[in-house]
């Protein structure tokens, strides 16, 4: 492992981390809400400290390893949240304090959506425009732009690819060269974000609304320019076209790609994983309605409306909203909350566990089931038609396993510093799952949570994007052993 390698990249990262804050300078200068210098300073200290860290690396070559990739993806994540939430301290009446500008900060990148502002429809145009703009960098994951721009100054970037990439089956590739893969889905993700800016604006929303909530669609992030969420709105055709490309992207990146070049949706419906998701959310969808319909909440024809935009919401762990669901009767609130836990797919913008990941341990349930009858049988576990290997079958039961473990943790942790019971379970899922949304004193907003909570939810945050093994790995001695 190279140290001074490590300082090289993290330098270049926060080199070009900080000509984000040019875009948020702009809109501070177009609408004349008196924020540019904030952002002028941060963009200032981000790019002195980047050089403080290349410069007297500049000259280290090598080759990165695994090793080097996850501590790079792990500190960079961490690095770029504590950077990240400079702006935020620095904007005058409407500064926050450290621990809530570093949340803030962590809930974009990660795309959590959780907040800790109120009176978002008053803040100034360059917050709100740089609050979405996180969640979009977020999104796809900022180590794979890196990887995208890296090789052409002389750094390799499979490691990082890697450990970026959501989901267990990370080493297959769109294209033969890493870079190409990395390019080809920041272009159909860019593509994503117009079409959908320009979707929203023909259904009514301004640039300035229909620019920052495409990004945090896109990105399945849940930050909005308004209180009310979509629900500002109050608009059949955007919630339509909100649901339309928060399911577009939590399917697979790579389906968008095979899609791109083979010029056919086929493969959609073949696809194991997005079909689940469909069916999994059609059901969901059906229940909600009924249960609505039954218990008089809404009329029939906004039953179904509210009904399908908070499921597709919620279990994509977008966390946008068109209503409280959390005051919704009867076991919906947790119902509709428990299905974030399941999330997007695999290689998709959505958190939670991933749709693939329950598939494996639902079949591997119904295989150990079958052992009990024939225990002399051989049986195997399929994904469609491909047999999945007993080490990824071994890793997702790994996975699920300490994933429960943490979140126990956290809870117990949260609880301690004085938040009852429904609040902390709900927020240390929501911010394990990257969802946003939470039950009890948090159904608002996560401001009034004790400081020390909001660090361990911090922390939630960070395992959730980085698949909690990514960082978990930086704290056993054998990663550090020669």
């Amino acid at each position: 492992m190279s140290l001074r390698m490590i300082q090289r990249i993290l330098g270049l990262l926060l080199m070009m981390f900080s000509l984000t804050m040019v875009p948020p300078i702009l809109i501070s200068l177009l609408f004349a809400d008196g924020m540019w210098d904030a952002f002028v300073i941060a963009l200032l200290i981000t790019v002195v400290t980047g050089a403080l860290l290349y410069l007297p690396n500049r000259h280290a070559r090598k080759e990165l390893r695994t090793r080097d990739g996850f501590l790079i993806a792990a500190m960079f994540w961490s690095v770029l949240g504590l950077f990240g939430s400079l702006p935020l301290m620095l904007t005058g009446a409407s500064a926050l304090s450290l621990t809530d500008a570093v949340f803030e900060s962590f809930s974009g990148l990660t795309t959590t959506g959780a907040t800790v502002i109120t009176g978002i429809d008053f803040l100034p145009k360059a917050i709100l425009y740089y609050r979405q703009q996180l969640q979009w960098l977020g999104g796809m994951g900022i180590v794979v732009l890196a990887v995208a721009i890296l090789p052409t100054l002389g750094v390799g970037g499979m490691a990082l690819y890697r450990t970026e990439i959501p989901g267990p089956l990370k080493d297959s590739k769109l294209t033969p060269r890493i870079t190409e893969t990395a390019k080809a889905l920041w272009y159909i993700y860019a593509t994503l974000t117009i079409t959908c800016m320009l979707a929203y604006m023909a259904a009514g929303m301004d640039w300035f609304d229909a620019l920052g909530h495409s990004f945090s669609t896109v990105a399945i992030g849940g930050f909005s320019t308004h209180d009310a969420s979509i629900g500002h709105f109050d608009s059949a055709a955007i919630e339509l076209i909100c649901v339309s490309f928060l399911l577009v992207s939590a399917f697979s990146f790579s389906l968008h790609f095979i899609a791109w070049r083979q010029r056919s949706v086929l493969h959609y419906f073949q696809d194991p994983e997005a079909r689940f998701l469909m069916l999994f959310l059609t059901g969901l969808v059906v229940i909600t309605t009924i249960s609505l319909w039954l218990t008089d909440v809404y009329e029939t024809s906004r039953g179904l409306r509210h009904a399908l935009f908070e499921v597709v919401s919620v279990a994509t762990t977008a966390g946008f909203a068109v209503a409280d669901f959390s005051i919704w009767p009867g076991a919906l609130p947790f119902l509709l909350f428990v299905t974030a836990f399941v999330g997007g797919c695999s290689g998709s913008t959505g958190g939670g566990m991933k749709v693939i990941r329950i598939i494996l341990i639902l079949k591997q349930g119904m295989r150990e089931v079958m052992r009990l009858i024939h225990p002399n049988a051989v049986i195997t576990v399929k994904i469609g038609r491909v047999s999945v290997p007993d080490g990824i079958a071994q890793a997702v039961w790994g996975f699920f396993s300490v994933y429960v473990l943490l979140f126990f943790l956290m809870l117990v942790g949260v609880m301690a510093t004085g938040v009852d019971q429904v609040t902390a379970w709900s927020t240390v899922g929501s911010a394990l799952n990257n969802l946003g949304p939470a039950l009890g004193e948090a159904s608002a907003h996560y401001g009034d949570l004790p400081m020390l909570a909001k660090w361990i939810l911090v922390v939630a945050m960070l395992l959730g994007r980085l698949e909690i093994f990514t960082v978990l790995v930086l704290f056993t001695p054998a990663f550090w052993r020669k």
